[in-house]
């Protein structure tokens, strides 16, 4: 790759698969050769429990090692970055003190900027190939934070009935960020995730969802499955958690695809 692209993942409506996405997007990434970061955004520190097990999360947290202190202090990112267990994978993890950022960073100048900021030494040198940023189920100013820096954005969607609620504001909120921080913003893609093909249900929101964002969403669809649900409780992505799973083969798909659009 020419140079670091920076994908962030959003959607403001909880339960989402986001932090699942993000880690397994990923951990596909650099399986397949890219290097990447992961950067939780998230206080309930979802993607980095994902990558680790909850004695380290809880010691990064507390160790000052963590966005939130990063992000407080105006800090360089690359100073907070942890190596995982897997080659090529490396994360900045979050902190229960996230909670409070949107206070903290209410009087600062250019506060939606800070982030870029932060990050600009580690996407400028291009020691990265990826950079994912899982955002909180908000649409607060670390979302915001997220799509000033980013090249494009993945939304994530459950196929279920409320999938789209809330949908609009998200996106009103990326044409505000485009109009106003970050012109070259763009949808990497829409991603339908807790797929049922046996549900009518499903298929209503699968149609809804391509009549939302044309020529947006992925080909790929991730299944809804235990072994997904499992693998975050033993800090592992699915792909590494259970190789052969339904789930493993959608990420590594997922993941494939996302290379394919960076491709020249």
């Amino acid at each position: 790759m020419a140079k670091t692209k920076v994908i962030c993942f959003a959607n403001n409506k909880g339960g989402s698969g986001k932090s699942t996405t993000c880690s397994n997007v990923g951990y596909g990434l650099s399986v397949l050769g890219s290097k990447v970061l992961l950067i939780d955004g998230d206080m309930q520190m979802n993607l980095s429990l994902s990558l680790f097990d909850e004695d380290q999360v809880l010691s990064y947290a507390q160790s000052g090692k963590n966005l939130y202190e990063g992000i407080r202090r105006q800090d360089d990112l690359t100073d907070y970055i942890d190596h995982s267990r897997y080659e090529g994978l490396d994360l900045i993890p979050s902190s229960t003190l996230m909670s409070s950022i949107e206070y903290e960073l209410f009087t600062k100048w250019q506060r939606e900027y800070i982030l870029r900021k932060c990050l600009a030494n580690i996407v400028e040198s291009e020691m990265y190939d990826y950079i994912l940023i899982d955002c909180p189920p908000s649409l607060g100013i670390i979302t915001t934070n997220a799509l000033c820096v980013a090249d494009t954005l993945l939304v994530p969607i459950q196929c279920e009935y409320y999938a789209l609620e809330g949908l609009s504001q998200l996106m009103n909120s990326v044409r505000r960020v485009k109009r106003q921080y970050n012109e070259q913003l763009d949808i990497e893609g829409v991603l339908l995730t807790m797929y049922d093909g046996r549900l009518n249900l499903t298929q209503q929101v699968v149609e809804e969802v391509k009549k939302y964002f044309p020529r947006k969403v992925f080909a790929t669809v991730i299944p809804r499955t235990v072994r997904l649900s499992e693998a975050p409780s033993f800090g592992r992505p699915i792909c590494y958690f259970d190789r052969s799973s339904k789930g493993a083969y959608a990420y590594d798909a997922l993941a494939d695809e996302v290379l394919k659009k960076a491709a020249p």
